[in-house]
Order: C-alpha cells, then structure tokens, then sequence
C-alpha cells in the first residue's frame, strides 16, 4: 500500500493547523472544534454508504472525503496516520 498521498494530506493538515490560512476548509474545521468534525466524518460515512448502492466513482469521491476528514479528525486528535498503518498491521497476523 502507498502510503505517501495519505501521509502528504496529512502533512498539509498538520501545517494549516499550525499555519492557518483565511478560506481554508480545513482551517474552518479546527477553528470550529472536533464535534464539527465528528459531524463531517458521520456525514462522510453515510454518503460512502450510499455510493456503495450507486457506483463506482461515486464510491470513490465519497471515500477520498471520508479518509480527508478522518485525518483531519488524527490531527485534531493528536494521532498520526502511522497509529492507524501499525494498528492494521497488527490485525493481518
């Protein structure tokens, strides 16, 4: 698996949380606190749901947006995306 797009969106997260730029949605986020995230992961996690039903690019647009708020969720949790990579390997033994 090829970490590194994951890990860049993460880096980039990391820097508008600790270099907040005027109109950034992820900024807009953290400014607005982990339950409006929470809210945005939920949102995502349905729409997945449904595209799932749908088809195929629909499915992966509302992934790529799952995965793109839960790592604002990481960063806002103090967590990285290597926790979650270790946390899956250790399922595969």
């Amino acid at each position: 698996m090829n970490n590194d797009i994951l890990n860049e969106v993460y880096a980039t997260i990391l820097d508008r949380q600790k270099n907040p730029k005027e109109g950034s949605y992820v900024c807009y986020l953290m400014e607005k606190g982990i339950d409006k995230t929470l809210k945005k992961v939920g949102e995502e996690a349905a729409e997945v749901i449904i595209a799932a039903k749908n088809n195929k690019e629909e499915l992966v647009y509302e992934v790529a947006d799952l995965w793109f708020h839960t790592l604002i969720l990481l960063a806002q949790s103090g967590l990285k995306p290597e926790d979650i990579y270790a946390e899956l390997a250790r399922r595969k033994k």
